[in-house]
């Protein structure tokens, strides 16, 4: 009747100490920690970081098929100086100057993705004065336009407007693929402080439970009941039972801090981890991972993206070589006088048009070669694409065989757990009872240990499965929907 009477008042202790101690002691889930690194950890705010940066650069993408309006000028333009001019004869001399020369310019440009070319528009102001001999002079572009188009060269505008997008889109898909990155290593953190915890907890009760069979050996080493050398055996295993507890509770502490460092968890509160159920009603199937993976994942996105850009790299080599030109054409007014009034009242028209040509004559076959090496290069890229497209495929295929084995895996290591503990039980009340051998006690003590352990392992490996698999397909199996951010 002692024995029970003792375990009560232990446990009426543990439940006290319990309540003392919940004030400074935080319970997190595995969802709840995964939030936090996802919202604290360093990682989760250099993603944001790098979203950031790629949407600035798709910004300014962007920019480059607006209008651009830009004003120009110089003012003031002052110069006192000596200047050499050739006299009629010849000859040198060096003359003073003394004047200010300022000017103004707006000019407005429009890219034509289509084309390549360029529209642009100008209106001018320059006003020159003459210091020494006291005159004022104005000239000006009232307004003026032209269109500037390159001819048979690589069009940069319209490849870009085919790339960029998908380098953007990429860029959306790279953060959430990162969030879930942070998702599996902080699951790995988590397992290790709960694997710790678990560790800790069965070295407590192993060593109570050492301790207490160790007083009921003692009575019976005294009646007569048991050798010296029983005795002993349970006093190494009370010894070893408190070693185990020190090098457990270390292990807490370690596994605490990195899982705080990572997760970005501040304080000083105990941490204390549930262990998480399984999902057992989730079915997986491949088609679906791979028809989400192939839809959300960038790396699929980034498959077109390869195969434009060796496509690009082609046109550009045929583009810069061979015959180019350059077409520019444009028409306005302009005029002079002695007021700036003077240049908008009846102003001459400006017309221009120029061609420029580049024919390479001789070039010894280079223009040639940088083709072919453009095109064996897209050949080799759509090679690779196709490889990277089985890889992915494959490992997509066998993530989802390997979950699958957990969730059966996982059910296999409850019941053995569950076994053992029973075993466990029995053996220690055989024990007590004196038709149980201390070697038999000590593989039933190791049995129950390792089974507990086993089922902590096989839960790791069933939510490493499951957060890889939401990597992968960028879906979630828990709500059928998929990952946005």
């Amino acid at each position: 009747m002692m024995l029970p009477k003792i375990l009560f008042t232990k446990l009426l202790l543990l439940a006290t100490f319990g309540a003392f101690a919940s004030a400074d002691t935080i319970r997190l889930t595995l969802p709840q920690v995964v939030e936090m690194a996802k919202s604290n950890s360093i990682s989760a705010k250099q993603a944001i970081t790098v979203k950031e940066t790629k949407y600035w650069e798709w910004r300014t993408f962007k920019s480059n098929y607006q209008p651009q309006l830009a004003l120009e000028g110089i003012l003031p333009g002052y110069t006192k100086t000596y200047t050499q001019v050739q006299q009629p004869n010849g000859t040198i001399l060096f003359q003073p100057i003394h004047y200010d020369n300022s000017s103004l310019t707006l000019n407005f440009t429009q890219s034509i993705a289509a084309t390549g070319g360029t529209v642009y528009g100008t209106t001018q102001l320059q006003r020159f004065d003459d210091f020494d001999r006291k005159s004022v002079l104005y000239n000006g572009i009232p307004y003026g336009i032209g269109y500037t188009q390159p001819l048979l060269k690589f069009n940069s505008l319209k490849w870009d407007k085919k790339i960029e997008p998908l380098k953007f889109n990429e860029s959306k898909q790279v953060f959430i693929e990162t969030q879930e990155k942070i998702a599996i290593t902080v699951t790995e953190y988590f397992f290790d402080l709960l694997l710790a915890q678990v560790n800790l907890d069965i070295a407590e009760i192993n060593n109570a439970n050492t301790k207490r069979i160790l007083t009921i050996a003692d009575t019976k080493f005294e009646l007569g009941k048991i050798s010296k050398n029983e005795i002993l055996q349970l006093q190494l295993e009370v010894l070893n039972s408190q070693k185990a507890v020190g090098t457990a509770k270390r292990d807490v502490e370690i596994a605490t801090l990195n899982l705080r460092s990572y997760a970005g968890i501040e304080g000083d509160d105990r941490i204390k981890l549930d262990v998480p159920a399984i999902v057992a009603q989730m079915s997986v199937a491949a088609d679906k991972v791979l028809a989400e993976a192939f839809e959300n994942r960038s790396d699929a996105i980034a498959f077109i993206r390869r195969l434009a850009e060796a496509k690009r790299e082609v046109a550009r080599a045929k583009g810069e070589n061979g015959l180019t030109a350059t077409l520019r054409a444009n028409l306005g007014f302009s005029n002079a006088g002695t007021s700036a009034f003077d240049i908008y009242r009846s102003p001459k028209n400006q017309q221009s048009v120029e061609l420029q040509l580049s024919i390479p004559i001789m070039d010894w076959g280079r223009s040639k070669s940088r083709t072919k090496t453009a095109e064996a290069n897209e050949q080799f890229i759509t090679y690779s694409v196709e490889q990277d497209k089985q890889t992915f495929k494959q490992q997509i295929i066998t993530q989802v065989t390997l979950f699958n084995m957990m969730k059966e895996q996982i059910g296999l290591t409850d019941q053995a757990e569950k076994i053992a503990a029973e075993k466990y039980k029995i053996a220690g009340e055989r024990y007590v009872l004196g038709n149980l051998s201390i070697t038999d006690l000590s593989i039933a003590f190791q049995e129950n240990d390792r089974a507990k352990r086993d089922y902590i392992s096989s839960l790791r490996d069933f939510w490493a499965a499951y957060y890889q698999l939401r990597y992968l397909s960028l879906y979630d199996f828990e709500k059928n929907k998929k990952i946005t951010y």
